[in-house]
């Protein structure tokens, strides 16, 4: 479950990330750590996502948040590159993990099924295509949720 003030911190975060050609990807406040974490992941629209890129937005983020007053007790901000387990969401992700196991799924059950696994063999402006066991399967993207990672295809 999203913790009420995640839409609010995402609100700050995006126009902070953008003055430096990066998108905020997710955020989660985990209140079970003492202090409790708030982390924000970044991703660098034109490269890789270095440390230099969450100092950056870790100083300007952290400035921000305390000027609102969204957390008025004690946090920790960590701000970190999404690592593979995200979901995949533009061109750059479905280029750059072609070949990959991937899981999808769909709003509605697609001839039959809420959710596809198979290797990721590209995207178009109507279809995203895997391989399923040798079987090439494309499934329309309005049916589509989301794509992400997958640790194996079935």
């Amino acid at each position: 479950m999203t913790h009420p003030l995640i839409p609010k911190v995402i609100d700050l975060a995006a126009p902070v990330a953008a003055q430096f050609n990066l998108e905020v990807v997710g955020a989660v406040f985990q209140t079970n750590q003492n202090p409790p974490v708030l982390r924000v992941d970044i991703r660098n629209s034109d490269a890789d996502t270095g440390l230099e890129d969450c100092e950056k937005m870790s100083r300007a983020l952290e400035t921000v948040l305390d000027e609102d007053d969204v957390f008025p007790d004690a946090y920790v901000l960590e701000i970190s590159s999404p690592g593979l387990s995200t979901l995949l969401t533009c061109d750059r992700d479905f280029v750059s993990f072609r070949g990959f196991p991937v899981l999808i799924q769909t709003h509605q059950p697609y001839r039959g099924h809420h959710q596809w696994m198979g290797n990721l063999t590209g995207r178009d402006e109507k279809f995203v295509r895997l391989n399923q066991k040798g079987r090439p399967i494309k499934i329309p993207r309005e049916e589509i949720l989301q794509v992400q990672l997958h640790d194996s295809p079935e």
